[in-house]
Order: C-alpha cells, then sequence, then structure tokens
C-alpha cells in the first residue's frame, strides 16, 4: 500500500550523522522488532522526512540525506539561558551535562543541556540535542495501514496493528 495522509506507517530506520572526524556515525535505529510506527501527515515527524517518504510504499526502501535547517535547525549560538539558582532551591543541583525538562511563561515545554555553573546560575544550551546535525536515513517501510478512526481522532498511531501495547 502507497503511503498517503490518515495512514499509518511503520518502517525500520538507521539514523547517521556526521562525526568529529567527518566520518557517519549510527546516532539511532528502529528495526523490525520495534519499527517506529506513526500517523503520517499529522505533524510528528520532520516534515522533510514525511516529504521524503510520500511516494513510498510498503516494501519499498530509502536512503536519503535532510540539511541541519529542514531537520532540527542550525545551531545557535544565542539559544542559551541562565537560569537563577534559586531556581533549583530544596533540591539537587542538577550537574554538567544533565538535561532539565523546561517550561517558558507561555506554558510550552522544551529540555536544556546544562552547560556550565557559575556562581548565582546555572548556564543551559536550549538547543535541541541534533541541532546543526544533516541526518542521513537508511530503511524500509514494513507497513502502511489506514488509521483506524480512534487513532484520527488521538492525532497518533495505537502500534504497528491499530493498538494500545498493554
Amino acid at each position: 500500500m502507497k503511503i498517503q495522509p490518515q495512514h499509518v506507517v511503520s518502517l525500520t530506520y538507521d539514523l547517521y550523522v556526521k562525526k568529529e572526524d567527518g566520518t557517519e556515525g549510527l546516532q539511532e535505529s528502529a528495526t523490525q522488532e520495534q519499527p517506529l510506527t506513526f500517523l503520517f501527515g499529522a505533524g510528528q515527524m520532520i516534515p522533510k522526512f514525511e516529504e521524503e517518504l510520500s511516494t513510498l510504499s510498503t516494501g519499498d526502501t530509502y536512503d536519503f540525506h535532510i540539511q541541519a535547517a529542514e531537520a532540527y535547525g542550525e545551531f545557535d549560538e544565542e539559544a542559551v539561558a541562565n537560569l537563577p539558582k534559586e531556581m533549583f532551591q530544596g533540591q539537587e543541583m542538577p550537574q554538567i551535562g544533565e538535561v532539565l525538562p523546561l517550561q517558558d511563561n507561555n506554558g510550552n515545554r522544551f529540555q536544556g543541556q546544562v552547560v556550565s555553573i557559575n556562581e548565582d546560575s546555572v548556564i543551559v544550551d536550549l538547543n535541541h540535542p541534533m541541532a546543526g546535525q544533516d541526518l542521513h536515513f537508511k530503511g524500509e517501510i514494513l507497513n502502511v495501514r489506514p488509521a483506524t478512526p480512534e487513532e484520527l481522532s488521538h492525532g497518533h498511531a495505537h502500534g504497528p496493528d491499530g493498538h494500545h501495547a498493554h
């Protein structure tokens, strides 16, 4: 079956990114035993990722690159926050490298990685961990099926067969 909006796609993928020495390294994978299953066209995936898959059908393999700007964005040197240490009163001080769940004044949730700690503040990098990375995806389309009415109303897939795992 061909991939189209309001269909659930299950696929395998290997995601490669450039390492510091210029070679590609495997970043993450989805296997046949644990595929990535998602509702196509629901805005859950990188738009360019869906665009690349949009002509494929069950059984097709794929191999494509997505530039950083069309993936998680370029690395933004300005995307750094100074959090006052008072924010952490009564709890353990975060460690460098730790990823903190944060929320802005509008209630938007995001994550920031602690890059340094000084006398009165904790410095957090708000860039997505994959910002600035060109992505290279390889994989196979395992299954394409129409979404169930329940999946469409929830806006996401409920697993390869349309049911929540229990």
